[in-house]
């Protein structure tokens, strides 16, 4: 076993919650810009006392309607300014958090109402309410309903005016480090999700322990700083993260629809944007096709290899004269204008959910923009490990934060300890004592490894270990980053377990498409099921499978694939709400396509 820890700088006394940095903020900085509030198409700003007199008003609300210290609340939707506004306000009035993805289906809604046993729901919309009521019989606790599309909160905070502030306050200070602040369900890939039960002391040592790491506060979170979260405030990460900047008073903006993050980075100009590596991988092969449909795709080409060069060449003591005229002449030519559709402030990407990998890491930092790329899960209120600005190793998932340990089990589990683990899965011991071994170590799943200096490499999740009949090993994740990485190819999933060789599946970006369409002669609204069989477009993403196998083993190596003729989807429940592939959900719905792959002689790699 090899195992490295970080010494704690902080350590939550009994009576801190994770409402004190709010109320702290109103009372030293009430004045100030703080948050900017989408209202249409412009941006309200908010100020420290605003928001606070928002969170009191609606906890009084909450007061007067009848909830209880330790009462389950949900909410379910999406990311924005009054999801973070119930958030407070249940902790203000001494609640317990249960955040539902707005695209979670009726019965895991019902599951997670049922197994939290809420007493009353935030919902974002007609359309969320409506699934809520349709799983009420369910919903045994449940006895209130308030919608964020219509008056019901402004109802509800008038409905606690009689209610003295002072016992508002009273209520809030009541709670300790070790109460239950939320109940957050992991989306899981099969089965029922399961409810990690994380207090304020978890997620205020992952707060101010991230805050007091080297370099952190100094250029990356602190009053200086703008954010946009567009990820659901539902996942643990976009939620520590929001934490986090009410912590370090960073200027904070809430969007809540992934597909138009574009258009508000360029509105809202943020400095960090956090994102799941699917956003940032969106963000480059639109770069890249737009280049090529305007003729400039070998100027995209160099640039890119440039900017990997010269990102390579910082761990190595800095580029020499040639790369950084070279990296010179093409900041001019394409990174600028790349920042600039960011935004044209931002400085730094933090990364999480999944592995960013070394590709685009480089590629980012090459630009100009530096990746912090962390991990950590639900279990560990986010972020464990961290690429800290200036001690970057792109590649790697960074060196454990403050108060945090990492240790490789025999069998090359990644095992955490600290602070930021969570207390145990909600109603479920069973599930609880399976997720610690006898030290005390949480089990992730995950495979890893730590190299000299701490640095923490995940390769997979355990159970996706693929092992073919011939008894090669084979981490998919290695082969779906390259494949990704094709300016066509959407989402992917690599098969093989206990198969005489390894294959894929691929689907098309549909935002793509038209272009490669229009350069081979066909209409630009041809429907993916109508080509994804085309000699043509096999021909094209046979060189993206080219290109991941030179990353493996000839025995690891894909062999055959097949174009799927429909993306995945989080509606159609083959992706989790950050956008990650539910493995055996997709291998469940496409076994027959799987089985094909291995039905034939191999005469070729498509099938």
């Amino acid at each position: 076993m090899h195992d490295i820890a970080e010494p704690a700088r902080y350590t939550p006394t009994p009576d801190e919650t994770l409402t004190d940095d709010l109320f702290a903020n109103a009372r030293a900085h009430g004045p100030e810009t703080g948050y900017s509030r989408r209202v249409g198409d412009r941006w309200v700003r908010v100020t420290h006392t605003q928001l606070a007199d928002q969170v009191t008003d609606v906890a009084a609300g909450l007061m007067a309607w009848g909830l209880e210290p330790g009462d389950r609340v949900a909410i379910m939707a999406g990311t924005s300014f009054e999801w973070m506004v119930c958030d407070y306000a249940i902790w203000t009035a001494g609640g317990v958090t249960v955040p539902i993805y707005e695209t979670s289906s009726a019965e895991q809604v019902a599951w997670i109402l049922h197994d939290s046993g809420a007493v009353g729901a935030f919902v974002a919309n007609a359309d969320a309410a409506a699934t809520v009521a349709s799983v009420s019989a369910d919903a045994t606790d449940l006895r209130a309903l308030w919608s964020f599309d219509g008056s019901d909160l402004d109802e509800l905070a008038a409905s606690g005016r009689d209610i003295d502030r002072s016992e508002v306050e009273a209520r809030r200070t009541s709670r300790t480090s070790d109460a239950l602040a939320t109940i957050i369900y992991t989306s899981g890939t099969t089965g029922r999700p399961k409810g990690c039960a994380i207090t304020h002391a978890n997620l205020l040592c992952q707060v101010h322990n991230v805050a007091a790491a080297k370099n952190v506060t100094e250029l990356v979170f602190n009053d200086r700083s703008t954010t946009l979260l567009f990820i659901p405030v539902a996942h643990i990460l976009a939620r520590s993260i929001q934490l986090t900047a009410v912590h370090s008073r960073v200027h904070l903006a809430h969007g809540s629809d992934a597909k138009k993050a574009a258009a508000l980075f360029a509105d809202f100009r943020p400095s960090v944007i956090l994102a799941v590596p699917y956003i940032f991988e969106k963000i480059y092969n639109t770069a890249k096709h737009k280049a090529a449909a305007e003729g400039k795709g070998w100027i995209f080409t160099q640039a890119e290899a440039t900017a990997r060069d010269y990102s390579e060449s910082i761990d190595r003591g800095g580029p020499g004269l040639l790369l950084r005229l070279r990296h010179e002449l093409f900041d001019r030519l394409v990174y600028g204008k790349l920042r600039t559709a960011l935004g044209g402030q931002v400085d730094y990407i933090v990364s999480g959910g999944a592995p960013l990998g070394a590709r685009l890491g480089h590629f980012f930092r090459g630009i100009g923009i530096n990746p912090l790329e962390g991990y950590g899960l639900t279990e560990t209120c986010a972020g464990v490990t961290l690429n800290l600005p200036g001690q970057q190793r792109i590649g790697t998932v960074g060196r454990p934060l403050p108060g945090c340990s990492v240790r490789i089990a025999d069998d090359g589990e990644v095992l955490l300890k600290g602070g930021v683990v969570f207390q145990g899965y909600w109603h479920n011991e069973e599930a609880t004592r399976e997720a610690f071994d006898d030290d005390g170590w949480f089990r992730t799943g995950d495979l890893g490894a730590l190299d000299a200096d701490g640095y923490l490499t995940v390769t997979g999740r355990k159970k996706d270990l693929i092992v073919t009949a011939g008894g090669k090993n084979v981490a998919p994740a290695v082969l779906e980053d390259r494949l990704r990485a094709h300016w066509l190819v959407s989402q992917c999933l690599v098969v093989g377990d206990r198969r005489p060789y390894v294959a894929a599946m691929l689907t098309i970006d549909s935002d793509v498409l038209p272009q490669w369409l229009a350069e081979h002669g066909h209409h630009e609204d041809t429907a993916v099921e109508r080509i994804h069989e085309s000699p043509e477009l096999l021909a094209e993403l046979q060189k993206a499978v080219d290109d991941a196998n030179k990353a493996v083993s000839n025995a690891e190596a894909i062999k055959r694939f097949v174009v799927l003729p429909t993306d995945f989807t989080v509606d159609e429940g083959l992706l989790t709400p950050t956008l990650k592939v539910k493995r055996a959900v997709v291998t469940q719905r496409y076994a027959a396509e799987i089985d094909s792959l291995y039905a034939r002689p191999r005469t070729g790699s498509p099938v």
